[in-house]
């Protein structure tokens, strides 16, 4: 179709938020590329909308796009990192088709419980609000984390008073890891109604926060998450990838990219994602790590594996790994938070490293390294996106960066 055949309401792409954005510049919320806006402010449904599977959608925060089919959706991951790479006039060799994760695969979720006119509601806030959608049904968490909203909705609705708890649940091992904070437990029977909350839903650990810090409760076994099949000891709240989908194909770019490479440098390694990857007889890894708890649970772990994981407890913003210190090394990789690593990157980018492997979770803040990155002298090979945040604005990408 040429841009003449083209209406000027049809909708061309999703732009970063979400919303729909028109051949003639105007935003829509709620409309799939394909649509058409006309001027009275109505939809004519094209041919890559579909109808919301959950009955939530549009009010719950947790999802801005279940309105757009899979085609679309690839399409938006694949554009929010190509963008950002051309914001910084980046080019890779090599961009991969995008990976998505598929519906019902998130493995930890943050949620809200609060008592709203006399009962309970737990779920996510509303798009700009901080109302709370009473989850009946969720269509991104693995069924374990949903199965356990109305359990947890029962025991607290014989709480009374007024409160706002922060739940977060992870998948592990040996069940969910349920962490409640912000809330009061008084008495015999309030503590004996959480004992067998977890008991009866075979919780792998229940931490409660009444405003001292996370205690745990019940923890029959040792909680460990599988990486790379070896398990490590998993700290109350420490960070894990969305989803074990998401997390296998990320841990694919890096053995794709780093197999080869005798000592590679891991920096913010967190348990060991990748270290435990990629770590064997020809690679010697070095994880570095700020989170004291997630740099014991790598050592612990890397002993009692026998992996060739050495895991070092340093601030990298404070102190980052110098260029002196990197340049012994093969290759660095770096999973930094979603500000990006701005003054490690400098580093990187002084050393004689002649490989680096990036993953992020910010196009934004990839971009502005990557370009630091390419001005010393780096080319970026290949970039990856990764959808595994499905049906939200987020997403994450690996990129490999060659001197």
């Amino acid at each position: 179709m040429t841009d003449a055949e083209i209406k000027p309401g049809t909708i061309v792409r999703l732009a970063a938020k979400g919303d729909g954005l028109t051949y003639d510049g105007r935003h829509a919320s709620n409309a799939a590329p394909g649509d058409v806006l006309e001027a009275d402010g109505t939809l004519l449904r094209g041919p890559h909308y579909q109808v919301p599977p959950c009955q939530h959608f549009e009010r719950c925060g947790g999802c801005q796009l279940q309105h757009v089919d899979d085609e679309a959706l690839i399409q938006f991951v694949g554009n929010r990192v190509a963008f950002a790479a051309e914001s910084q006039d980046l080019v890779p060799d090599v961009m991969t088709p995008v990976h998505l994760s598929p519906p019902h695969s998130r493995r930890r979720a943050s949620m809200i419980a609060m008592n709203v006119g006399g009962r309970p509601r737990i779920g996510f806030r509303e798009a700009g609000s901080h109302k709370i959608v009473d989850l009946q049904e969720c269509h991104i968490l693995r069924p374990e984390l949903a199965a356990l909203v109305a359990p947890l909705r029962a025991m607290l609705a014989k709480r009374k008073g007024r409160y706002s708890i922060d739940v977060e649940m992870v998948l592990t091992d040996q069940g969910v890891d349920c962490a409640l904070k912000n809330i009061t437990v008084e008495g015999l029977e309030q503590t004996e109604a959480m004992l067998d909350f977890a008991r009866d839903n075979n919780l792998s650990r229940l931490t409660l926060d009444q405003g001292y810090g996370g205690e745990t409760v019940w923890e029959p076994n040792p909680v460990t998450v599988s990486l790379s099949g070896i398990p490590v000891g998993y700290p109350a709240g420490a960070f894990l990838q969305a989803t074990q989908d998401g997390e296998d194909a990320l841990v694919a770019a890096v053995r794709d990219w780093l197999s080869d490479c005798s000592t590679v440098v891991d920096l913010f390694s967190g348990l060991g994602t990748f270290a435990f990857a990629i770590a064997g007889p020809k690679t010697k890894v070095l994880a570095v790590e700020a989170a004291r708890d997630s740099h014991f649970a790598c050592k612990t772990a890397a002993g009692r594996s026998r992996r060739p994981v050495h895991s070092m407890h340093r601030d990298l913003f404070r102190n980052p790994l110098e260029a002196a210190e990197l340049s012994k090394f093969s290759a660095a990789l770096l999973d930094p938070p979603r500000a990006g690593a701005r003054d490690q990157v400098a580093q990187i980018a002084a050393s004689s490293l002649e490989r680096v492997v990036y993953i992020s979770c910010n196009p934004s803040s990839w971009a502005r390294d990557a370009k630091a990155l390419t001005e010393a002298g780096f080319k970026l090979k290949e970039l990856r996106s990764v959808g595994q945040f499905r049906w939200s604005t987020h997403v994450e990408l690996a990129s490999l960066f060659i001197r």
